[in-house]
């Protein structure tokens, strides 16, 4: 079973189970690690909870049927899973264990609150010791094990690739391709200067046209170039050349059903899994320099205002006349001798105006260093930093920004006029919700920022803006920035458009990535029908929604393997560096301990409430800090504290720490 958003099966939407019992609720259930169920429900304030004995199978993320047991002390409802509706997934990567002569495999998630017994006709030729890709295969009672079949012996535990693979498979990302993906890769490739020579004459060339990638220095995939010509006089061709992957990569191929499982490409700490295979993705379709490349263009002429005057979009040839990383491209912006120096300056001033109007049009500035891991042949981190967002860094994203707007306007706009309804992968952010708002300015007033909440909880933009620069360079910034953003929606992809929130864009899709998104490369399809004046069959206007409801779970699947593996690293890192004194700031604190992150690596390490030397502290919820009974010492969220680390656990990918006096 391959993984599918709660509510769809691979052939549509799920129809709703309407119980008539009242007593019967319906939705996703939330495990925590200790086997705790939660599911919500409109009907109640709090989550519906369910007690580990009470979960009947249930694992996290699947929906449930729900039938309600009575009430807690607390007032929340209590519930027993009655109906496992539909499994989240049912492949698990865990350690190989041996009990009582039995083969198991212990999960590495941890809110797999059982083992999965591997009888000897289905555990292949796996030894204690080897992580391993399991499949459920049968669980139907509760009180016993589930049952599950080898799919494949990863390697031995605590390798590094061993251990980044397993962290992309528990996810739903293989580093392999089947055959048939390979061998259509490998034929496209072959054909490629045969390809683009039939194409030169059908396309707009942009090869004599300065055309420049800027992209992070260890890149391998160029799926965006910017072009610049000078028309007149503060007037300026602009072109934002995206990587013509739709031309090779058609409907129904292998290539394209394989990635449409995958969705998107995974950047773990030290290794990239593409999206499309490397033949594809590293060589035919990326925009190296010096190289003559199709793209899919839109191109604007503009002022040094940042003023459209006009538009252009359709299939092109360029050729990038240099790869710049983001430091080298940093570094000409800053030197009047630098490479393309005048060019990328007018490009900055350009996306600066374009930043501007953002702002004033409701645009939430947010801005989070990015963590970067370096390591050496073995995988081994070597240094670990907080690497932070350049001018560059900005003149591409402004650029991708408005080259994403454009074209969904201009399809919208299209599609409204002919009467063509949703036939677009829209990327969409709701308004926050009004409870996490008011949480966030708890949270804020604790640490000593007001944040104005009008009474219907809409809140605007410029308010959550103005708390972003006040806490700018401070030591709180980093988790003022996270609480902001968990108080947001979530961004979807979606084929109802309801504008960005977040970018204060009315309209608003991916359109710049598609070597390592799906949905990209979908609204490179739906442009090209629009050019053309054909429409999308109904099969594939049908399977939209779907696939935007997919591209949402892997792209949070994706991210979560993101993190997991820079975690990973973080904790093999500080290994090393056990009772060094570190500068940190407290990031979390809970009825168990505080969490410390430490400024320079993002490493974070939880300090336990009774390894707290001179008092006995407990933790003041409502002000978010932990206060010394006898002392009335306080720890607060967002102090500033000295600290070791003292211990490092590579399998629970968790740091201990002690606060030093």
């Amino acid at each position: 079973m391959r993984n599918t958003r709660a509510g769809a099966t691979k052939n549509g939407p799920r129809p709703k189970h309407k119980d008539k019992n009242p007593k019967i609720v319906q939705g996703q259930i939330f495990i925590t690690s200790k086997a705790t169920g939660y599911v919500s429900s409109e009907k109640f304030s709090e989550d519906i909870e369910i007690r580990p004995d009470d979960l009947n199978t249930a694992l996290h993320n699947d929906e449930v049927a729900v039938k309600l047991t009575g009430k807690f002390p607390s007032g929340r409802m209590r519930g027993v899973v009655d109906t496992i509706i539909h499994r989240a997934k049912d492949r698990f990567v865990g350690t190989v264990d041996v009990r009582n002569g039995t083969y198991i495999l212990i999960p590495d998630n941890k809110k797999f609150y059982t083992h999965i017994e591997l009888p000897e006709k289905h555990r292949g030729a796996v030894s204690p010791g080897d992580k391993a890709l399991v499949q459920i295969i049968r669980w139907n009672d509760p009180r016993l094990a589930p049952i599950g079949t080898t799919l494949q012996i990863i390697g031995k535990k605590g390798d590094n690739t061993v251990e980044m693979r397993s962290i992309a498979l528990e996810k739903g990302f293989d580093s392999g391709y089947p055959d048939a993906v390979l061998a259509e890769a490998n034929s496209l490739s072959i054909n490629a200067r045969e390809i683009i020579s039939k194409e030169t004459s059908r396309r707009r060339d942009f090869r004599d046209t300065l055309t420049l990638t800027i992209d992070p220095k260890d890149a391998k995939d160029f799926d965006d170039a910017i072009s610049y010509k000078q028309t007149g006089p503060e007037r300026y061709e602009i072109g934002i050349h995206i990587a013509d992957v739709s031309h090779y990569v058609r409907p129904r191929t292998a290539i394209d059903r394989e990635a449409r499982e995958r969705q998107f490409s995974v950047y773990l700490a030290d290794r990239t899994i593409p999206m499309l295979p490397p033949t594809i993705s590293d060589d035919l379709c990326s925009l190296n320099p010096h190289e003559e490349k199709l793209a899919f263009s839109t191109v604007f002429e503009m002022d040094t205002q940042g003023h459209i005057h006009s538009r252009w979009f359709g299939k092109s040839i360029i050729r990038s006349a240099h790869r710049f990383s983001y430091e080298d491209a940093q570094a000409s912006i800053s030197d009047p001798n630098g490479i393309y120096h005048k060019e990328l300056n007018v490009l900055n001033a350009i996306t600066r105006k374009l930043n501007r109007e953002r702002g004033l049009r409701g645009a939430i500035s947010f801005e989070k260093d990015e963590v970067k891991v370096e390591v050496d042949a073995s995988g081994r981190p070597t240094r670990i930093y907080k690497k932070s967002r350049l001018d560059a860094h900005k003149l591409v994203e402004e650029f991708m920004l408005l080259a994403n707007r454009e074209v969904a306007e201009f399809i919208f706009k299209g599609h409204e006029k002919h009467g063509v309804a949703r036939a677009l992968v829209y990327r969409i952010h709701d308004a926050p919700d009004r409870e996490k708002i008011k949480e966030l300015g708890i949270f804020l007033g604790a640490l000593g920022y007001e944040l104005p909440i009008p009474k219907n909880g809409r809140i605007r933009a410029k308010d959550i803006n103005a708390i972003l620069k006040q806490v700018q360079g401070k030591a709180e910034e980093s988790l003022v920035t996270t609480a902001a953003i968990r108080s947001m929606a979530k961004a979807i992809y979606s084929t109802r458009n309801i504008g960005h929130f977040g970018l204060a864009f009315e309209y608003y899709s991916h359109f710049t990535s598609p070597i390592r998104r799906y949905p990209d490369l979908l609204v490179h399809r739906i442009l090209e029908h629009h050019l053309n004046g054909t429409r999308a069959s109904t099969d594939e206007v049908q399977e939209y929604e779907l696939l935007c409801s997919k591209a949402t779970d892997r792209e949070i699947a994706a991210a979560e393997a993101e993190r997991e593996s820079i975690k990973l690293k973080q904790v093999e890192y500080m290994q090393q560096y056990l009772k060094t004194e570190f500068a940190g700031v407290i990031s979390g604190v809970t009825e168990w301990g505080i969490y410390i992150e430490e400024l320079e690596t993002g490493s974070e390490g939880m300090v336990r409430l009774k390894d707290i030397p001179g008092d006995s502290f407990t933790l003041d919820e409502k002000n978010y800090r932990i206060v010394g009974e006898r002392t009335k010492k306080m720890l607060s969220l967002g102090d500033r504290v000295r600290f070791i680390f003292t211990g490092a656990d590579i399998e629970r990918r968790a740091l201990d720490a002690q606060l030093i006096n």
